[in-house]
């Protein structure tokens, strides 16, 4: 197909994530992604600024990934997971219980982040059940998260300021406190700590589990809070009987500067959620990882009722065990420091431009925020003349680039951003 014919039958037929059918834009035609580019069907080459929606975290075409893909595929493609297993997916439930918190140690493998999150809703349900307390359905959270496309995970996005609000009335009506405080440095706010444990001291009766995004909220806003209120929900979980669930979908893997998020905070949660980056942006897999007390009190009422088709799918496995190996391997630390202080050097300057609320940065992490909705098209096109690939939302022009990324790429990257915040 010439890439004309692409663009027609992909308008005629093809229905992309967040838009409506037909798109009101065409969409860039991909023909081929090596290291941090993005080969255009037009000629064009761009450095990818969001890592494929935060997953790529090596880049792509990478050998070692590859080879892990090509490898299993040898072997077998698919099997059923239920009465059997296979070695690629038991290593990465070894490595998982191994990388992640202390005492975390069953891990439930699935398709995607937001069934990850589904499935962190219903071992939280059930574990109340299996303790007797069936009243407890209910999820607390705090404004300005997002979880997931699914129905429970939608019911835990932010309600206003989220892409769902058109559900409102239809989804389960969840507890929502405020939301934390921003600045991971900031002081702590202690009406903001009272008011949170005010909440979940009232609701708590009809509460099963609390669940936050830990240090960064994602899609909901890309803002970052001080770690210490999740030591404060550690505390409160445990003292209500709660589940405090992490979703790290977007955190996991190095993504903060920390190999998980709930490493600044320094606790553990009772279920972590994890996707994206695991297998290092090749394959869709996610995990919901809990520890015993929480497997014993669902296993109190019979099964844990859930078995995605391609749960624990060998390749998917066997590319995530090699992204983590590539991770272990090399200083990825180091290679986020780097990109930190790049992107910091090269979004500074934007602090103060007209237009733009705030500039911030957290690992390779980084956030123009602006005071207008982005105009995506305008934005993304301005982009794209400087060579990078952009997907605002809202009100926010962001990066989140592969680890691999160059230093010459990082600046590239920012000077992107700042035409996109001029235009968008």
């Amino acid at each position: 197909m010439t890439p004309a014919e692409v663009v027609a039958a992909d308008r005629a037929h093809v229905w992309h994530p967040y838009a409506p059918m037909p798109a009101r834009t065409d969409p860039y035609v991909v023909e081929s992604a090596e290291g941090v580019r993005l080969r255009l069907a037009d000629g064009r080459e761009l450095v990818d600024g969001m890592s494929s929606w935060w997953a790529a975290i090596h880049g792509y075409r990478h050998p070692v990934l590859d080879a892990a893909v090509t490898d299993q595929l040898g072997r077998m493609s698919h099997v059923m997971f239920g009465g059997l297993t296979h070695e690629p997916a038991v290593r990465l439930a070894g490595t998982l219980v191994e990388i992640t918190p202390p005492g975390l140690e069953h891990v439930f493998l699935c398709d995607s982040g937001s069934v990850s999150v589904e499935v962190a809703v219903k071992m939280a349900l059930q574990y109340q059940r299996g303790r007797g307390r069936p009243e407890r359905h209910r999820l607390a959270t705090w404004r300005g998260g997002y979880h997931g496309d699914t129905f429970h995970p939608m019911s835990v996005c932010d309600p206003v300021g989220g892409m769902h609000s058109l559900w409102t009335g239809v989804l389960p009506r969840q507890l929502f406190a405020g939301p934390p405080p921003s600045g991971v440095a900031a002081p702590v706010d202690p009406g903001y700590a009272t008011a949170l444990a005010d909440a979940l001291h009232r609701h708590a009766g009809e509460l099963a589990a609390v669940i936050v995004e830990p240090v960064v909220q994602g899609a909901g806003g890309m803002r970052f809070h001080n770690p210490h209120y999740l030591r404060l929900l550690r505390e409160l979980a445990t003292e209500l009987d709660l589940v405090l669930v992490f979703d790290e979908i977007a955190t996991g893997f190095g993504r903060t500067g920390a190999l998980f998020a709930a490493e600044h905070a320094g606790v553990t949660p009772d279920v972590m959620c994890l996707g994206k980056a695991l297998t290092g942006g090749y394959l869709s897999l996610a995990a919901t990882i809990c520890t015993p007390e929480i497997a014993e009190g669902i296993s109190a009422t019979g099964v844990l009722a859930h078995g995605p088709t391609f749960m624990g799918n060998p390749v998917s496995c066997a590319v995530a065990n090699a992204s983590i190996g590539l991770l272990r391997a090399e200083n990825w630390a180091a290679e986020v420091a780097r990109i930190s202080t790049g992107l910091s050097a090269g979004l500074g300057p934007l602090r103060g431009a007209a237009g733009v609320v705030d500039v911030r940065v957290l690992g390779a992490i980084g956030v123009v925020q602006l005071d207008h909705e982005v105009d995506v098209a305008a934005a993304t096109g301005a982009a794209a003349a400087h060579g990078v690939w952009l997907r605002p939302f809202r009100d926010l022009i962001y990066t989140m680039p592969p680890y691999v990324t160059g230093d010459a790429d990082v600046a590239r990257i920012c000077t992107a951003i700042g035409a996109a915040a001029r235009v968008g």
